[in-house]
Parts: C-alpha cells; structure tokens; sequence
C-alpha cells in the first residue's frame, strides 16, 4: 500500500515535468517558426517528436518519426492558449501513448500550430525507480515489523511477569504481590489495581476464616452445655427431672438461637444491601421504639430535637437501635441517654450527606471504651470483656450487624469521645424535604 502510494506521487510528479519539457520543447520551435529562423534537429531526445503545420492544416516539418505522417491530433491551440492531451494510436505505434501539447505560431499574419508529443510515463516510471522504492519499502517495513515486536516484547514483558505471578500466588502464597514496573504507565497502574485487589482478597479471605472459626468457637459452647446437662441427666436420672433439664438447657438453646438469628442477619446485608425509603422523623422513631421495651433495667434520658427526618428501613433501623440499646444496658452503670440532632455536613462528606446530617446518639455511663479499641468491637464476635459478654447474653454480633445496617443506609456508625462511659454516634442522610410533601 505504502510503494502503491509512492509511486503514484512519483508518477504524478515525474508526468508534470516531463510535460514542462515537452511545453518548453514545443514553444522553443514557435518561437523559431515565428522568425522563421527553423533549425534542425527540431527536437534532440530520440523520443520526442515534432510537427509544424501550416494554416492548411498541412505537415511542413517534421522529426523524422512522423516524415510523411498527417498531423499527430486532432486540436488545435484555442487563440494563444495553449493546449494539452493524451493521444493513443494514429501516427504513433499501435499501444503506444503520447503526452501532445499544441502551441501557435504567429508567422505573416497568420497561425501556425506547433505539435510537440512524447510517450506517457508508465506508472512505475522506470524499472530501477520502481525496484529501488520496492526494495526500500521492503526493508522500511522488516525494520518497522523488527522495531514494533521489540517495543511490543519490551511492552509486555511486566505484563507476563505479572501474569507468572499471579500463577504463583495462586497455586501457593496469597500473600504475595505481583511486580511493579520501572515505567510509570498503564500496566503500573494495572499493577496496582491488582496488588489492591489481592490484598482485598486477602482480608476477605482472612475474615472469612476467622468468622468461620469463632462462629464455630460460640456455636460449640452452648452446645457443649447442652451435652453436659444431657449427659448428667442421664448418668443419674434420679436426681434431676425434665421440667429441671428443661430450663437449665433453655437458656443454652435461647444462646444458639440468638447466635444463630444474628449470623442470619449478617448474610442477609451482605447479600442483599438494598433498604426500602421510608419518611421517618428520627426523634418520633427513638422515643416509640424505647417505649415499647419492656421494663428497662437503667433509666432513659432524652433530648429530642424534632422534624430530623431521614428516608430509611424502619425494620432495619429498628434493629440497629435496639442493638444500641442492648449494647448500653449490658455496660451502663444507672443511665442512657439518647440525643437526635441536625449537624451540617462537612466538605469531605457532601456527597455522602448532600442534605445535612441526622445524628443520634446513644450514650451510657458505664465504663467507656479506650480509644485504642473503638474499631475491635465492631468485628464479629469480639468483646473487650468475654466472660462478662456471655454472661450478660451478647453474642458479639450486635454492634458489627447494627454498622452494617447504618452502612446499608448510606450512613456511618462511631464510637466517639464522651466525658463519661460510651457514646455510639449514627450519621444518616438528612431528608431535605418539607414533612407535609413526602
């Protein structure tokens, strides 16, 4: 394609040229016919010809090719202009043909008309042109196919070491990471989206194995109870009843059940993180779902602001709050109290919170949590005090399920700073619209 495009620009460049020396040809014999100053040769390239034609429209000279020949066209030049055209046949050789210019001559008040002709340029203009440009071409493109596949090698040799390592991370150690390249591109930056995306992997991996083994841990201690009761029960059943087996088992199997309902709960997030939209004003939702506790074992205290509205789940948020409330009760010494208020957004969070923030806050006046350990309580079966988690019935789910749900709903669930005892923070989208639109 590339020699194709050449030789015609050639092609084209050569005809051009060679019709100025045809032109400069034919208006040197004019110029001599008009002083009638004619000298011979009247052409001197062997395959250039020449006619004069007089008036009559008859040959007076000639090259030697066409002595004897009528005229090489059949147009004439129009007043002094001159004209052009490409004549095949006639005087010259059968297949052979010839650029024709005709010029004229002003003689005794008359015009003559000087034909001046030459073959046409074939279009691969000469055999060693054409050779030279095919042979040039050929090793501009060996040279360009041998420099292409060794930027492309080059180019891809981080992309087959990242490949081969990722082989290998993946039959043996996924705790290794795939190379960075020297280069600061494209496959960099597909190197470190896949370090990323290993060491999310990683964690998951890891979170899965550990939830797996410490769900295993608490679902075997209530059943472990259960079958050392059973089994005394039976090595001397004279000495306990159903009705007393029964309700030292209950309290193991409520445990499993609890355990077992939260692990539900957790899979369900996971799986489906879609909440419905729900107008709920905030202060309304707190004060309705302490009422319907039964008999609060610490005191409440309110402060209230109304008309914070958010759009959410009222079943989901009705469980984030009643983990909040369970959290408290089991660590409050004599109190909780709980404050729902409007915050403006900081510039960090306008797009998580377009409207403003509702806030509420669930506070206690138990022993608080050291800063150190805010974020351990929200994983999966930890607590800061074991024994005393077991005792008082948690299952150390509460606090990671009750962040998923506030996470679910576009929201953040903290614990922050408090003078006293913990205070758990929820952040939701404030709903912006008036309460008598929605």
């Amino acid at each position: 394609m590339l020699t194709a495009l050449v030789m015609m620009v050639i092609h084209r460049f050569a005809t051009e040229d060679l019709m100025s020396e045809i032109l400069a040809a034919g208006g040197r014999v004019a110029h001599q016919v008009e002083r009638n100053e004619l000298a011979t040769p009247l052409v001197e390239h062997s395959k250039r010809n020449v006619q004069i034609v007089d008036p009559a429209g008859v040959v007076v000279a000639s090259t030697p090719q066409l002595t004897g020949k009528p005229a090489m066209a059949g147009f004439t030049p129009d007043g002094r202009h001159i004209r052009t055209g490409v004549v095949c046949g006639g005087v010259f050789p059968s297949g052979q043909c010839n650029m024709v210019s005709a010029q004229s001559a002003y003689r005794a008040g008359q015009d003559w008309v000087v034909y001046t002709a030459n073959p046409t340029i074939p279009l691969y203009v000469t055999p060693w042109l054409a050779a030279s440009v095919i042979g040039v071409a050929a090793l501009m493109a060996t040279g360009i196919t041998a420099l292409g596949h060794r930027i492309v090698t080059a180019a891809l040799r981080p992309v087959s070491a990242i490949r081969a390592e990722l082989d290998q991370i993946s039959e043996t150690c996924p705790d290794r990471r795939v190379p960075f390249p020297s280069s600061r591109d494209e496959i960099h930056d597909l190197a470190d989206s896949i370090n990323r995306t290993l060491a999310r992997l990683q964690a998951a991996t890891q979170q899965q194995r550990l939830f797996t083994t410490d769900a295993s841990h608490e679902l075997r201690t209530p059943i472990t109870a259960i079958r050392a009761e059973v089994e005394d029960a039976l090595h001397a059943p004279e000495e306990t009843s159903v009705s007393t087996l029964g309700h030292t088992v209950l309290g193991s199997v409520d445990r499993l059940e609890a355990i077992v309902g939260d692990l539900l709960t957790i899979a369900r997030l996971e799986t489906d993180r879609s909440v419905k939209g729900e107008s709920i004003d905030l202060a309304e939702f707190v004060k309705s779902e302490c009422d319907r506790r039964p008999k609060p074992r610490k005191r409440f205290e309110f402060v209230l602001e109304p008309g914070v509205m958010v759009i959410g789940d009222r079943a989901l948020l009705s469980r984030l709050l009643t983990n909040l409330i369970d959290n408290a009760e089991r660590h409050a010494t004599s109190m909780i109290a709980f404050r729902v208020s409007r915050a403006p957004t900081l510039k960090r969070d306008v797009q998580r919170f377009p409207n403003g923030i509702a806030m509420l806050e669930v506070t206690d006046d138990g022993p608080g949590i050291d800063r150190d350990k805010r974020e351990l309580v929200f994983q999966r079966f930890a607590r800061l005090d074991t024994a005393r988690g077991r005792q008082a019935g948690g299952t150390g789910l509460g606090l990671p399920i009750a962040r998923q749900i506030a996470e679910a709903h576009g929201g953040t669930l903290q614990i922050e700073d408090s003078p006293h005892g913990a205070r758990l923070v929820l952040r939701l989208a404030l709903d912006s619209r008036p309460k008598n639109a929605q």
